[in-house]
């Protein structure tokens, strides 16, 4: 019923108590789901945004794990998850063992044995072949795991990165970053082309050179960095999937058990299908010791200098409570070439990083504890067998507060 999903709504969670809908952004999630969405059926969770970490005063950089992990220790939380984050975009599966269990627990007909969508609740791929052919390998590994038979369930939500990030994103890379880095490096060719023409004229251009060439070396980085999030695919070969939630089965959302248990969990997953799914590497850190916290900041160092994302920073408990209340799911700490897609080839050059350090996140952090508490608060109605409108109620929830003016580069 149109009025479920309409108007101002006050939806209560078990995590975080009342989360209201402002009635504008609600109307924002009905255009979004009336015209882009998959089937609604198969729409029992949309993931949370994530707030990065806060802003490092280290010298040339804009995000550090410091901050990450000193967000966590203030809050109590002895030890952290530090997950690598992928090259990709978020993905959920939603997978049954057969076309029954999806029509039988689903209410889904004739629309194969389960989905994978896009955050905001769209069908991942165009290419209804590509999709069907990951379900299946999916399920496959499921078999192969045991899975079924493990947690006594015909079906699962799976939260995962499905890369490269080109095989979601190619328009976006071609029409935004490809175009800016064409663009930059014609225009500064042909100007340094122009001052090397008029050196013997005009003397004092050297220094203008100078600053010319610099500029076109960040854009070169620039380029760089986004090409590493693109390789050629062909149907299902060339694509990996990273499995990193394993949110809900049968009669249970799995936020009690911490997230060393997922990433375990799923890695045993990932290895009987090396090929199609990827393990996510992580490592855990004793906040309390030095040398922990040192391991893993050089690990995140190792990532990013060899021009990977960076990492996600969560508390060891799914679920974790500070002094203040809900804590932070996951804090989000990038690499620095990463970040020049993000901000722009020339970002870093101390005039912009000085400007760039007061970002608020406040707004951010706020918005990602909602979405979380109605993320979770949907799978649990979901899984005790509520109507489907209760589910829905929460599904809209994290789409409308998703139209929240929020610097989108956070």
């Amino acid at each position: 019923d149109l009025a479920d999903v309409t108007g101002k709504r006050i939806v209560s969670t078990r995590l975080h108590g009342n989360v209201t809908i402002r009635e504008e952004n609600s109307i924002a999630a009905l255009e979004v789901m009336s015209r882009f969405a998959a089937n609604p059926k198969w729409l029992i969770y949309l993931p949370p945004t994530m707030s990065p970490s806060e802003t490092t005063s280290q010298p040339g950089l804009l995000e550090h794990p410091a901050e990450a992990f000193s967000y966590f220790r203030h809050a109590g939380v002895p030890r952290v998850v530090c997950e690598e984050k992928h090259m990709g975009s978020r993905a959920i599966v939603v997978i049954c063992r057969d076309e029954g269990v999806a029509l039988k627990r689903f209410g889904v007909d004739g629309e194969g044995q389960g989905i994978v969508y896009t955050r905001t609740g769209r069908r991942f791929f165009n290419d209804p072949k590509v999709e069907t052919e990951l379900l299946q390998r999916t399920a496959a590994a499921l078999t192969a795991a045991k899975f079924w038979e493990e947690f006594e369930s015909d079906w699962f939500v799976l939260d995962c990165e499905l890369m490269p990030w080109s095989a979601k994103a190619q328009d976006l890379l071609r029409q935004q970053y490809a175009a800016v880095g064409a663009a930059a490096s014609v225009a500064l060719r042909d100007a340094l082309a122009v001052t090397s023409t008029a050196a013997p004229v005009e003397a004092d251009l050297s220094s203008k050179r100078t600053a010319l060439a610099a500029r076109l070396g960040l854009v070169e980085r620039y380029i760089q960095s986004y090409r590493r999030y693109c390789w050629p695919t062909d149907g299902l070969k060339g694509l990996k999937l990273a499995p990193f939630h394993l949110l809900a089965s049968e009669g249970r959302v799995h936020t009690d058990r911490d997230h060393r248990w997922h990433m375990d969990t799923l890695a045993r997953l990932a290895a009987t299908d090396p090929v199609l799914l990827v393990a996510t590497p992580y490592r855990v850190a004793d906040l309390s010791s030095p040398e922990s916290v040192a391991n893993v900041t050089d690990w995140w160092q190792t990532l990013t200098h060899g021009g990977g994302e960076g990492m996600v920073v969560k508390p060891l408990d799914f679920v974790a409570r500070g002094s203040k209340g809900l804590l932070q799911p996951a804090i989000k700490c990038r690499g620095p070439e990463y970040l020049r897609i993000i901000y722009g080839p020339e970002y870093d050059l101390p005039e912009h990083l000085e400007r760039l350090r007061h970002r608020g996140l406040s707004g951010k952090r706020s918005l990602a504890l909602r979405e979380f508490c109605l993320g979770i608060e949907g799978l649990n109605r979901f899984v005790s067998g509520e109507p489907l409108r209760r589910v829905h109620e929460c599904v809209f929830g994290v789409l409308a507060l998703e139209s929240e003016p929020v610097d989108p580069r956070l």
